[in-house]
């Protein structure tokens, strides 16, 4: 099978490509390589897939050095030329859409950038999947889209009508546009709304990666809402066999009388992705502080605009139609996280 990845520079993207090519499918990536945060991790990500950062040059598809099945291209989803070239030459069967601007936070101070990345790039590869007949288009969401949604767990089939950042609108606004585009040419699509990712080549924007970075270098660091928060998180490897079924399972449409806010007469679903379990910020950070052997120094702060304090999914549609089960603790998460950033920047415990 020939995929469209799009985010393979990312986190999850980059999980998702070894993935894949260790199956044997034929892998696309593309990426803008943005400096949203630190570059060098995405351009580690780049070669540990065998695309070095010398051979990089826009619009230019690069043969991995390592994977024959695969070949990366640097592109902005808002091109839509290039990005209509290369599903012309290319004849994908499926795309995985994972490139967007990410971050609530960052949504307030740059609100253009997430218009320009998930809403016109989004519908750039929505047009192209339909006139390039793309068997099936995977596309990530958020928990995010729940804002002010108070009852938990987050259920699919919860109204999400009210958002509390632009990132979060973008994301909703995704699955829309998607429906729109699974009813009117009959595209199968599939939304997923995942929840706090983490684990190896992490974001460094994220929880995790502040966290680390700063107990090992003798910094505090920031604990929002007074430490009264509770995550979904999810281990990458978990949220990647998540997204796999998925791609392989395209939606077929249900019963007018069976469709909720999740799905539709139209080949359209979408799940959440998440562990199912949340789990208290405080136990989350003494978990960090286990594997790192130091206490942190907290600077207990206010709620940020835009957040939200809890998050918990509810992913028994998943289970059902996919037999979707997370399995990584966050123990053994952390301890997989730490080890890696020790690593890759050459710090000591």
């Amino acid at each position: 099978m020939k995929i469209l990845v799009t985010g393979t520079a990312g986190f999850i993207g980059y999980h998702l490509l070894n993935y894949l090519l260790k199956r044997g499918d034929e892998v696309i990536g593309i990426d803008c390589i943005n400096d949203y945060y630190d570059i060098n991790v995405k351009y580690g990500r780049l070669d540990r897939s065998g695309i070095q950062k010398k051979e990089l040059e826009y619009g230019k598809l690069i043969q991995s050095t390592i994977q024959k099945n695969y070949k990366f291209i640097q592109l902005n989803l808002e091109d839509k030329e290039n990005l209509e070239k290369l599903f012309k030459e290319e004849k994908f069967d499926k795309v995985c859409n994972l490139a967007a601007q990410a971050g609530v936070r960052y949504s307030l101070t740059n609100p253009d950038a997430y218009i320009q990345s998930n809403i016109v790039g989004f519908l750039n590869i929505l047009e192209c999947c339909r006139h390039y007949k793309i068997k099936h288009l995977a596309y990530a969401s958020s928990s995010s889209v729940y804002g002010l949604n108070k009852s938990q767990p987050f259920s699919t089939s919860d109204d999400v009508s009210h958002p509390i950042s632009l990132y979060a609108a973008s994301k909703k606004s995704n699955e829309l546009m998607a429906h729109t585009y699974s009813h009117l040419y009959d595209i199968p699509t599939t939304g997923l709304r995942f929840f706090t990712v983490y684990g190896p080549w992490g974001r460094p924007d994220m929880a995790l990666f502040l966290f680390t970075k700063a107990i090992l270098e003798g910094k505090s660091i920031d604990v929002f809402n007074h430490g009264e928060m509770q995550r979904d998180f999810t281990y990458v490897d978990d949220i990647v066999e998540g997204v796999v079924r998925v791609i392989d399972n395209p939606p077929k449409g249900v019963k007018e009388e069976n469709m909720n806010p999740s799905n539709s007469t139209a080949p359209y679903k979408v799940y959440n992705i998440g562990n199912n379990n949340p789990v208290k910020l405080m136990d989350f950070i003494e978990a960090i502080e286990k594997k790192i052997g130091k206490v942190a120094k907290k600077n207990m702060l206010p709620l940020q605009a835009g957040d939200v304090p809890s998050t918990y999914a509810d992913v028994s549609d998943l289970i059902e139609d996919l037999d979707y089960k997370p399995e990584i603790s966050i123990e053994e998460g952390i301890d997989k996280f730490v080890d890696w950033y020790v690593d890759f920047f050459k710090v000591k415990l």
